[in-house]
């Protein structure tokens, strides 16, 4: 039902990343195209890792995760930071994203990772209720902030 991903399955992983965007409603903002996807997977230093969930009968892949890895200053280890999680509507119910999940939860365990962390938005109730009947807590003390575009290039333009 899962397995790590490979350079054959690029297409179908910006497929469903357009179609998160979509779910999202937030496709215009999505420029990453395969090459892209490619080089940050499967490139000569790969950043960014994803496990595909597929369909038992047809062995089509119904959803991702794509992921890569942080480091906590405090615990002194990496953890893994869940960047996308998606399943098609037409797959869930069948325990699909419970199972990705499961898959980085055991390579945290297997490597000594002690945190697997993502950002849910505010709106999206049912993967709310789905992170939280699993155990996953919101950490509400935190607030995530974010520079892109503009700011981004501001910021790096300065030297004070």
């Amino acid at each position: 039902m899962i397995r790590a991903a490979t350079p054959a399955d690029v297409p179908v992983i910006h497929a469903l990343v357009r179609e998160l965007a979509e779910y999202e409603k937030s496709l215009a903002e999505v420029r990453a195209d395969a090459e892209q996807l490619r080089q940050a997977l499967f490139g000569e230093r790969p950043a960014a890792f994803a496990h595909l969930a597929v369909d038992d009968v047809s062995g089509e892949p119904v959803g991702f995760a794509l992921w890569f890895l942080n480091f906590s200053t405090w615990r002194g280890v990496h953890g893994i930071y869940l960047e996308d999680l998606y399943v098609r509507p037409s797959a869930r119910g069948g325990g699909h994203g419970r199972a990705l999940l499961a898959e980085l939860a055991r390579i945290c365990v297997e490597r000594g990772y002690e945190r697997l962390e993502w950002a849910v938005l505010n709106w999206n109730r049912p993967a709310i209720g789905f992170y939280e009947a699993l155990g996953a807590r919101p950490q509400d003390q935190w607030t995530v902030y974010r520079l892109t575009d503009g700011a981004l290039a501001g910021l790096a333009g300065s030297r004070d």
